[in-house]
């Protein structure tokens, strides 16, 4: 079309849908209003395509044109570092794929109100970005670049996009190097940057702790205590009271141990254990975290504006100061505690056929570790067998009572993924000193499986109370992506039972079986984890899929989650006087908040556990640069192969660096094929890698391939 009509028809158009009365119309109605012959209206179509195309006009899903806002959706916007995106809308299955040229300067995490363009058959929907309703990134962390007159913020996250920058005189006296916060002032376009001033120096990026306090600020996670949540914990007694113990059922004669890791300090559970007969009495004591922790104080807003602790892997940042998690709410050997006990019989088939819910007051007689436990039950250990010699009966009927309960759970389908976690050892100085998988053992899977029955047991029996309360959901996998999963499944040899994409929980622990041990297991397993929805908090009991479990909640580490801390208030204010009406209103009002405000939290510090992770893992290679390491093909891409080591390290072999052939990935097989040699490169494949080089800004390990094991 010649471009002086484009344009001229472009101004009617838009001058047109400026009137306030103007209503949608299709091309037809358009076509009549503006005088247009028949023959002339696929050049209108093209008019209408282009306007689309810049976010002139929008479109809906019937074909009719209009004002842009009439269609417009709102959601979250990730960015991409090639500067294109995608936008999280509520209600749409798939995200809306935002071209770069099409992101009018929203940056990673903004609320973006956008219009979506007719969506192409079996294809991800296009759209742009009308404006930005709300910005994420008012303050961005990174790596300051000085030049002559002026300087550069290199987000550390790498889904910004754009870099930050930074005026003459606005830069607080930093050099190229630092770790600096940058406070946003302009947020920029899509052809402007985003400008702002530093606000404050972290430190040298070669400094020790730098790395690891860059990822806290990224991540606003809180550091110091509020002031008046410090007095508030200074006033609390370092021991129980006399007058605390009136009301409490006494347990302190019950031979109580604590089970957890050599290096914990927050003890939050205590297990005692006897047997009559056939019948099992498990006691599961959790510290009574809300007898020194009131609703409403400043205590319980800043736990609250936390949500959980997080392990970092140099640090803990805790949810409650170190007086209460290590102090009077931990459940420390030799001293009497406050606790919060789900008593419960527990028949031969692992069933729980009776319990109680009580205020108690406890005294642990052993605190115990891990190894040591598992040096009884598992290895037999003599020297360890006298030194418990008290204890050692207790412990063997621990195993016992875990293994019909986990036999119980995998019999009614419950899923166990058993990824290896990794243990990172460090110096004082922050710097990795070795790496290596942490496997649970036998005392492990002892405390899972008491802590989980207590979890089901606590939420089955508010359920049925029919009292406001949180409860841990983990819905059915979307039957879409199921579907994608089968398929996929089927090309390695595997079948799944899931009638029009629904499956059984059961049936994907079958598959689990099926692969352990193989090259493929690590592969299957995480894209199974993948296909599934992430677990949340909620206030509707609608059923824990991975655990098969239709009750389920979090009861067992108040010292370190809001949501337990949370229904432990309930459950005392409960068996204390009941609910009435009007504190049945005020949760039912409380809770919702407090359901999506924990859930989120604690992705913000799952997130930023594996962050750290990744950083140090990336340090750790650095040491071994030109040497070699026998790995695991653990995922395939269209731009390389990410290879796995058996220290859980992972980095990645760039197409470019497979430089025998032209390889292109099948996707549906999960493999890189060479064109001329057909060579094949596919999960699970053993292979030997040279490391090539590290990047510790982008957290990235970087192999080249050596050779692959027949």
């Amino acid at each position: 079309m010649e471009e002086n009509l484009l344009k001229q028809r472009k101004e009617m158009l838009g001058e047109l849908m400026r009137d306030p009365a103007y209503v949608p119309m299709k091309v037809k109605e358009l076509a009549m209003l503006l005088d247009i012959p028949r023959e002339k209206r696929r050049e209108l179509q093209e008019v209408l395509d282009a306007m689309v195309s810049d976010g002139t006009i929008g479109i809906s899903k019937k074909g009719k044109y209009g004002k842009p806002e009439l269609f417009s959706l709102s959601g979250i916007f990730s960015g991409h570092p090639k500067g294109f995106g995608f936008v999280t809308v509520e209600g749409m299955e798939q995200d809306v794929f935002i071209p770069a040229e099409k992101t009018n300067g929203a940056l990673h995490g903004d609320k973006v109100q956008l219009v979506v363009e007719q969506e192409p058959r079996g294809k991800r929907a296009e759209g742009t970005i009308l404006k930005v309703l709300e910005h994420a990134n008012r303050q961005i962390i990174g790596f300051y670049q000085k030049s002559k007159n002026f300087g550069f913020v290199v987000p550390d996250n790498q889904k910004i996009g754009k870099d930050v920058f930074i005026p003459q005189g606005k830069d607080m006296g930093a050099v190229t190097g630092h770790k600096v916060v940058a406070t946003v002032t302009d947020f920029g376009g899509y052809n402007r940057n985003p400008e702002g001033a530093i606000t404050e120096i972290i430190g040298h990026v070669n400094d020790p702790g730098t790395d690891i306090l860059s990822i806290v600020r990224a991540y606003g996670l809180p550091e110091e205590f509020p002031e008046d949540v410090m007095e508030q914990t200074e006033g609390t007694a370092d021991e129980v009271l006399e007058a605390e113990y009136a009301g409490r059922l006494d347990l302190r004669g019950l031979k109580t141990v604590t089970i957890d890791g050599e290096d914990a300090k927050d003890l939050d559970d205590a297990v005692t254990l006897t047997k009559e007969g056939d019948r099992y009495h498990l006691g599961v004591h959790i510290a009574d975290v809300t007898h020194y922790v009131a609703e409403g104080s400043p205590l319980d807003r800043e736990a609250l504006k936390r949500g959980t602790s997080v392990y970092l892997v140099d640090r803990v940042i805790p949810m409650l100061p170190h007086k209460l998690s290590n102090g009077i709410c931990s459940l420390n050997a030799g001293v009497d505690r406050l606790a919060l006990s789900c008593l419960m019989d527990i028949d031969q088939k692992g069933n729980v056929i009776g319990h109680q819910i009580a205020e108690t007051v406890i005294r642990v007689d052993r605190r115990m570790s891990y190894t040591a436990v598992n040096a009884i039950i598992t290895d037999r250990d003599e020297a360890v067998m006298a030194e418990y010699a008290d204890f050692v009966e207790m412990f063997e009927q621990m195993k016992e009572l875990a293994d019909l309960i986990r036999e119980r759970r995998e019999a009614r389908g419950a899923i166990d993924f058993d990824f290896p976690e990794s243990k990172i050892l460090l110096d004082e100085k922050g710097k990795p000193l070795a790496i290596k998988p942490y496997e649970r053992n036998a005392a492990n899977k002892i405390i899972e499986d008491f802590m989980l029955t207590a979890n089901e047991t606590v939420a089955e029996d508010f359920y049925w109370q029919e009292i406001p309360f949180l409860y841990r959901t983990h819905e059915n996998p979307d039957p879409e992506k199921m579907k994608q999963l089968i398929t996929f499944l089927h090309n390695f040899g595997y079948f799944v039972k899931a009638p029009q994409g629904e499956v059984h929980p059961k049936e994907i622990q079958k598959l689990l079986d099926k692969v352990e041990g193989t090259t493929e297991e690590p592969l299957i397993s995480r894209l199974t984890l993948r296909s599934m929805k992430q677990a949340k908090y909620t206030i509707d009991c609608s059923g824990h899929f991975g655990l098969a479990a239709k009750y389920y909640c979090h009861f067992t580490s108040p010292i370190r989650r809001y949501p337990d801390l949370q229904i432990h208030r309930i459950i005392k204010e409960n068996l204390r006087a009941g609910l009435s009406e009007k504190r049945i209103a005020h949760y039912d009002s409380l809770l919702p908040q407090v359901a999506v405000q924990t859930s989120a939290l604690e992705r913000r510090a799952d997130e930023a556990e594996r962050e750290t992770d990744k950083l140090k893992k990336c340090e750790y290679m650095s040491r071994f640069i030109g040497e070699e390491f026998d790995g695991v093909i653990s995922g395939v891409t269209n731009w390389g192969l990410y290879v796995e080591l058996p220290n859980t390290c992972e980095g990645m072999i760039r197409m470019n660096e497979l430089a025998d052939d032209y390889y292109v990935f099948d996707e549906a097989h999960y493999q890189l094929v060479g064109e001329m040699t057909k060579k094949v490169y596919k999960l699970g494949q053993k292979v030997k890698v040279q490391v090539a080089g590290t990047d510790k800004l982008l957290k990235t390990i970087d192999f080249v391939f050596v050779r692959e094991f027949s």
